[in-house]
């Protein structure tokens, strides 16, 4: 007996297809794209996003931790280049070194125990050194960078100076702009430093998806592209930003990402009836009810009780009563016919309609990134064109 999933997401290829264009187009042509497929690739499902991504071109993918590194070796069918930008333990450092996984470094301690697996490998690390310009989380301070260059010098023939980095605070923003601006002339300063100490990394990379659009000048040698190639702005700010600069009036990405499940029941309710549990909705008329097999467990968020809206048989009906763990409930009164199997959309297009990750994030009060990355790993992942 086939044991199905109460939902499953679609992920649609030729939407992935046309971001990349989209963003190949946007960046200089000397200019490497890196995938950012931390969080279960925003919650797309990193183990179906990574072979979609390469056959679309991409081979260069950033995660944030070697549990993520070790998931996209296992799903790469191109022997693609990975790169961890955070957490990697330094039991973890021979393992990747083995696996010519790149890393971040931001520690002496991480530099100092890298070049020892190096050396008990027997083979070449290859480093990016992340340097802190003002985002004050991870990276080499200014006045640590002599000491950083000085090391590698040293040890060139186990450490390779891959890349030279940084992070910027809030590129979406404008309120960030200044903060922004000091970040760019600190990392020049550390460039300049860099070269006179007769050091060369192969690469120099700051830009994230905000920055990459927002300040083309750091794009460098590569941008670390995350949730615009799923088909999301960063904000609408940015979104507006683009339209009015490029006078072009809508949205040029599209959603990879369709959320589907399916009626499992349908009630009649009586007026002056209180519908699933406590008291947060009181039908004031007969009503037709709906159940759908989705709840905040599968990342339907609570917040969603008596607000949010799902589509069915080409129509938009309300969730009514409060979000259950496994269950919510939906008005489908002014529907004509309805029956168990239908199929329900929760996030995606159904006839001439659509329910936005955005407007589904306003109703939960989450962002596109929380909302997605919130999505259950264990739903099915389908691919479609």
């Amino acid at each position: 007996m086939k044991i199905l999933h109460t939902s499953y997401i679609e992920i649609s290829k030729s939407a992935l297809e046309h971001n990349l264009q989209f963003l190949k187009n946007f960046i200089g042509s000397n200019v490497q794209i890196s995938s950012v497929v931390k969080g279960n690739a925003y919650g797309h499902g990193l183990e179906v996003f990574v072979p979609i991504a390469e056959n679309c071109g991409i081979n260069h993918f950033s995660v944030f931790s070697a549990d993520e590194a070790l998931r996209v070796l296992k799903s790469s069918t191109k022997k693609s280049t990975i790169m961890i930008m955070g957490y990697i333990d330094n039991e973890q450092l021979e393992w990747a070194i083995e696996n010519n996984i790149e890393f971040y470094v931001f520690e002496l301690d991480r530099l100092e125990k890298t070049l020892q697996a190096a050396k008990r490998v027997g083979k070449i690390a290859k480093l990016h050194i992340e340097v802190e310009t003002g985002m004050n989380r991870t990276g080499f301070t200014f006045d640590q960078i002599p000491a950083v260059l000085q090391f590698l010098k040293n040890n060139s023939s186990h450490l390779c100076f891959k890349g030279l980095c940084t992070h910027f605070a809030g590129a979406e923003s404008i309120a960030n702009y200044y903060r922004i601006k000091k970040q760019q002339q600190l990392f020049k300063k550390v460039v300049k430093k860099v070269a006179l100490a007769g050091l060369n990394p192969e690469q120099k990379h700051t830009a994230c998806s905000a920055a990459a659009l927002r300040y083309p000048k750091f794009q460098l040698d590569m941008v670390r592209f995350g949730i615009i190639q799923y088909g999301f702005f960063p904000n609408k700010e940015i979104l507006i930003e683009y339209l009015t600069k490029n006078k072009e009036t809508e949205n040029p990405l599209k959603r990879l990402i369709s959320w589907k499940s399916s009626v499992m029941d349908v009630n009649k309710v009586k007026t002056g009836e209180f519908i699933g549990y406590g008291t947060s909705y009181l039908a004031n008329s007969n009503l037709k009810i709906a159940t759908i097999p989705v709840g905040y467990s599968h990342g339907f968020s609570r917040n969603l009780s008596n607000q949010g809206i799902v589509l069915i048989n080409g129509q938009r009906v309300n969730v009514i009563g409060t979000v259950n763990m496994n269950m919510i409930t939906v008005d489908v009164t002014q529907l004509n016919t309805i029956k168990k199997g239908d199929e329900v959309v929760l996030i995606g297009k159904q006839g001439d309609l659509e329910i936005s990750v955005s407007s589904f994030s306003e109703f939960s009060e989450q962002l596109n990134y929380e909302l997605l990355t919130r999505l259950p790993s264990n739903l099915p992942r389908l691919v479609v064109d």
